[in-house]
């Protein structure tokens, strides 16, 4: 069971970076390869909240935030905006990711960093197996954050809004929707939430910056298992992902953990090529 919560885990993290893939997905219909990226960001700037500037939980949560918040809506403005084919954006959004990766490393350096966790350290006897809080907080927290955006989407009208966006742009626009505006919100607000979540997925991970290019595969995968725009398809991916790696670690090693993964996409994408969660709609011509 130890083996279990670790992979749980594990695919919370990857299904974290996952869902800020899909909220722009759904707003802009554009991929952000700079997502994982965004949540490294976060994990460097807990650290130096709770390590290097000793500053209460409450203000580095809120430090983190603004700061990745900041970066983000940077990004949309400089490396989105001006961009008119969506093709493009795969570029710009990727040479941002590899242009944070460059920022902290000198700004940070290249040694993993110890993000503390500011609940218990203690190790967990749960259900027959040893856990850490942290890995439990991420659990509960992949969830909660699941329900809460399957929720907005579908019972406020900011999420029908989005959901218009991502069936007809310019059918929302004939109603009056202000496209341009919720498309940066939501680009602005999966960078807050990635600074948020830093502190979380920090204690386990470390903070270190060949993180965000660890973690921007296995959140595309999580993508492409889920479907692209399903927030719950998310959740789901994640479990799968996250439990395979951990398995084939354990019983086949640990060269054979991400061939394993790709190994259950390619059989899924064959099953279901447009994703678990995601139909595909036939169009006659």
């Amino acid at each position: 069971m130890t083996l279990i919560w670790g992979g749980l885990a594990l695919g919370a993290v990857y299904a974290l970076v996952a869902i800020g893939y899909n909220i722009v997905f759904i707003s802009s219909k554009t991929f952000n390869f700079a997502q994982a990226q965004l949540m490294m960001v976060g994990t460097f700037v807990a650290y130096t909240g709770l390590v290097t500037l000793r500053l209460p939980v409450f203000v580095v949560a809120l430090m983190a935030v603004a700061a990745v918040f900041l970066v983000a809506a940077i990004e949309e403005r400089v490396a989105i905006r001006p961009v008119k084919e969506p093709e493009a954006v795969l570029v710009t959004t990727l040479g941002a990711s590899m242009l944070l990766d460059g920022v902290t490393q000198l700004i940070w350096g290249p040694q993993p960093l110890t993000v503390p966790f500011f609940g218990s350290d203690d190790v967990m006897s749960l259900f027959g197996g040893q856990v850490y809080p942290v890995e439990i907080a991420l659990i509960l927290l992949t969830v909660v954050i699941v329900v809460a955006l399957s929720l907005l989407a579908r019972r406020t009208l900011l999420g029908l809004a989005l959901l218009g966006m991502a069936e007809d742009r310019e059918a929302a626009m004939l109603r009056g929707v202000n496209v341009r505006r919720l498309a940066f919100g939501a680009f602005a607000f999966t960078g807050a939430l990635a600074g948020l979540l830093g502190l979380f997925v920090g204690p386990k991970t470390f903070a270190v910056a060949t993180l965000g290019a660890s973690l921007a595969l296995k959140g595309f995968v999580v993508v492409a298992i889920g479907g692209f725009g399903s927030i719950p398809g998310t959740l789901v991916g994640g479990v799968i992902v996250g439990l395979v790696e951990a398995l084939a670690a354990r019983y086949l090693g640990s060269e054979y953990a991400n061939i394993s993964v790709f190994a259950v996409l390619v059989v899924i994408l064959m099953a279901r090529p447009s994703g678990l969660f995601v139909r595909t709609q036939e169009r006659t011509v």
